[in-house]
């Protein structure tokens, strides 16, 4: 190889050069700029994101039809949005889109992508939490609980994992998406559980994130559903958790953004796919202090920002979970579903209502000025600066920053400090449920509805 070869680099070093030049260049602008022309680029343009995703609500292009089959996705993704910038629809669409997700519900159980599609995993679990986040009676009602535990069961797989569809492929990501559902709709049993947590454990790898399937390679969004689920179910300690929280950490990369895979480039949708990985691993805190053989009086403090210590951190040891082991047993002939399955709900609503028992995982700052100065369009959020702006990294960027307002927090309920937000405070969005991804007040009504349903 000749010399100019060797200081050329390969094509993925040269995109990665290129994408951290582009990064730093903007960075670079922004913090030349007079203070007050300066704080105007850390503002969330809140007006501007909303009025995009309302007129997408309203009316898509024709270049959208490449998405047919995921319309309950683009429901989920702009709803989402509009709810983590602290607002809603009109009547009239949140009608429509109840109306038109109804119309997606198999008469069999579970949701297409349209109208008269099959019913896949993937799109039933964004109608689901797409109508959670619209809330109210009309809307959580309209979800049949009963044929949709049945499609969960069909697509239950004999390894012990799911199957995104009939005849379909095997996944972490299936998986994720069964638990979560029956869990938030209070409609997770035994049966469901069964030997999903041997199947996720096949996945984790040598580097310590979780892949899609057994030998694959670690990914944050698989990495996110593998955990995600292993919560839900209550067997997170048979994941390892110091490896799995290592792998995370090293995602975070020089422009402040995390990367899905080890050598790929920065992505502003895993902001929440990584981001939230961490989020939910400070609520595990007792559990990894085990894992690494600590004393229990050893206090973690993992984060890499200075000027992080909450104001109410008294320094106390708290249990991951005041709630004694639950009962998974199969339901006897003829009991109810919210009777018997009461455990996946409450495994949900009690994991948040944990303290936070170590402090940020990663420097939410750096990835606060990622989101904000190279993510944000006029209206939207992109991937990375020379992308578009879409719908789905409209969703992943302002989740990833809701991550990392409330990641600081002891508890949930709790309003972040200043500090924790950067740029004006009004910055600050809506929290959400960093197991189900949904608005926390949204999340904690469907919590009450289906616990009495």
């Amino acid at each position: 190889m000749t010399r100019e070869n060797l200081m050329k680099g390969t094509t993925s070093q040269e995109d990665q050069w290129t994408v951290q030049n582009q990064c730093f260049r903007i960075y670079e602008i922004v913090y030349r700029l007079p203070p007050q022309a300066q704080s105007i680029n850390f503002e969330v343009l809140r007006e501007n994101h909303i009025e995009y995703l309302t007129e997408s609500l309203k009316q898509l292009g024709r270049n959208f039809y490449v998405l047919d089959a995921n319309r309950p996705w683009l429901c989920y993704w702009i709803i989402q949005s509009i709810a983590l910038l602290g607002d809603c629809v009109d009547d009239k669409l949140e009608n429509g889109l109840i109306d038109f997700l109804s119309r997606c519900q198999d008469q069999d159980g579970g949701y297409g992508g349209g109208p008269g599609q099959m019913p896949h995993l993937a799109t039933t679990y964004a109608a689901v939490n797409a109508l959670i986040t619209v809330g109210g009676q009309n809307s959580l009602s309209s979800i049949n609980r009963e044929k949709l535990y049945n499609f969960l069961l069909r697509m239950k797989d004999a390894s012990g994992g799911f199957r995104m569809h009939d005849g379909g492929e095997v996944d972490v990501r299936a998986c994720y998406t069964a638990i979560s559902v029956a869990s938030v709709l209070n409609i997770l049993d035994d049966r469901l559980i069964q030997n999903v947590g041997d199947y996720i454990v096949s996945c984790q790898t040598y580097e310590g994130g979780i892949a899609g399937e057994p030998c694959s390679e670690a990914h944050g969004g698989y990495t996110f559903c593998g955990l995600a689920a292993m919560v839900l179910i209550n067997e997170a300690d048979r994941l390892n958790l110091p490896e799995l929280l290592n792998w995370v950490m090293f995602r975070q990369g020089i422009e402040g953004g995390f990367q899905g895979r080890t050598n790929k480039l920065v992505d502003g949708c895993y902001s929440f796919w990584q981001g939230a990985v961490a989020a939910i691993i400070q609520r595990l805190h007792v559990t990894v202090k085990k894992q690494l053989g600590l004393p229990d009086t050893f206090e973690l403090d993992c984060s890499t920002e200075s000027g992080n210590e909450s104001s109410d951190d008294d320094g106390e040891e708290v249990s991951e979970g005041s709630s004694s082991p639950v009962d998974i047993s199969e339901p006897t002939k003829g009991e109810s579903l919210s009777t018997s399955a009461a455990m996946g709900l409450n495994n949900g609503y009690d994991f948040i209502k944990r303290p936070t028992g170590m402090k940020p995982l990663f420097n939410s700052m750096a990835l606060q000025q990622y989101i904000l100065l190279c993510t944000q369009e006029e209206a939207g959020f992109r991937d990375k600066p020379g992308k578009r702006r879409d719908h789905y990294h409209t969703c992943y960027v302002l989740s990833g920053l809701s991550v990392c307002q409330h990641c600081n927090k002891r508890d949930a309920d709790s309003p972040p400090l200043s500090r924790d937000v950067m740029g004006p405070y009004s910055n600050l969005v809506e929290p959400v449920h960093p197991l189900h991804n949904i608005v926390l007040d949204k999340y904690y009504e469907a919590h009450m509805f289906f616990a009495r349903a």
